[in-house]
């Protein structure tokens, strides 16, 4: 990296904050309920064999989400918890017992439900759906723009409805903090509530983006494949789980990479749409959040003697 590059960082939405990575660790802050913002901190764990295997493409994106989902859930539980102390209490997470069960159940619900979509919704049935539309669309091509037809439409009838939460709407207006924060900062301007609100909240980086990049990438990637046993259909669509994955994450960075590319650009756009649907436009208490988020990630990367060197979904 050039000293006229900037680092990449990435991130996430969580209860009542946001959290933001970079090359050493990751930090969250949380609104809690007294108004005032509080921040947890989690140094990044370095593994030799799993840095060489995140150099090498395609492999290198099924290492991301799995780092992602594993630091991420531990932010999440953080915020849940934080968020729900008492004013003035000050224990840590590990001494506390989160008293808002709703707010608890409601986190656990959507990850079992986004557990259950993503392995069985998402994978099996647009598989079987096709298969009974068979008579009326019998060939290979027709199965497979079928089948990703309705796994586009499971895809987008999932998002809508969990958005309709008063929980995850919250989080997706984090969401959309997140990415105005990020923008404005690669932006080189400053992180003021004025200039971070006037950015765009959606990111070609976004993980929202490559959730549909998987849709598109499968779908071409089943042509290769046969599709008229079913039960070979099935397997053939679980084995290929992760190498629809570490193609869709090497299709994330190139479109972010080519974004300001006339015409190339234009190849990001389906996933800035599905953003629409994922990001909600922050208020200003929820952008200060997110600023102090990163303002305190960056202050602990200064003092960690180097920037990040990342390939982040934001």
């Amino acid at each position: 990296m050039t000293k006229d590059q900037k680092p990449v960082y990435g991130g996430q939405a969580v209860v009542e904050g946001v959290m933001f990575g970079g090359k050493h660790l990751s930090v969250t802050a949380v609104r809690r309920k007294d108004h005032s913002i509080d921040f947890f901190e989690l140094p990044r764990q370095t593994n030799s064999s799993l840095s060489k295997l995140k150099k090498i493409p395609f492999i290198r994106g099924i290492i991301a989400i799995v780092e992602a989902s594993a630091n991420g859930s531990k932010h999440l539980n953080f915020s849940t918890e934080r968020y729900d102390l008492d004013p003035g209490d000050d224990h840590t997470i590990e001494e506390e017992q989160p008293s808002k069960l709703n707010m608890i159940l409601g986190i656990a619900t959507i990850g079992v439900i986004s557990f259950l979509f993503g392995k069985v919704l998402f994978t099996l049935i647009p598989v079987f759906l096709a298969d009974l539309a068979k008579p009326a669309f019998p060939g290979k091509t027709a199965q497979i723009l079928i089948e990703s037809i309705f796994k586009l439409m499971l895809l987008l009838s999932y998002i809508y409805f969990v958005s309709l939460t008063p929980i995850v709407k919250r989080v997706f207006q984090y969401h959309g903090a997140e990415h105005k924060v990020i923008n404005t900062y690669e932006n080189g301007k400053e992180l003021t509530v004025a200039n971070v609100q006037a950015h765009s909240r959606l990111h070609y980086r976004c993980g929202s983006s490559f959730i549909l990049f998987t849709v598109i990438v499968g779908m071409f990637l089943y042509f290769l494949f046969p599709t008229d046993l079913l039960w070979v259909r099935v397997l053939t669509r679980i084995a290929l789980i992760p190498v629809v994955l570490g193609i869709s994450f090497e299709v994330l960075q190139l479109t972010n990479k080519v974004r300001n590319i006339p015409v190339l650009k234009y190849l990001g756009l389906p996933g800035l749409w599905l953003q629409l649907l994922t990001t909600r436009g922050p208020d200003d208490e929820q952008v200060e959040v997110a600023i102090s988020s990163f303002n305190m990630l960056l202050k602990k990367e200064k003092e960690a003697g180097e920037v990040a060197e990342s390939e982040e979904i934001v």
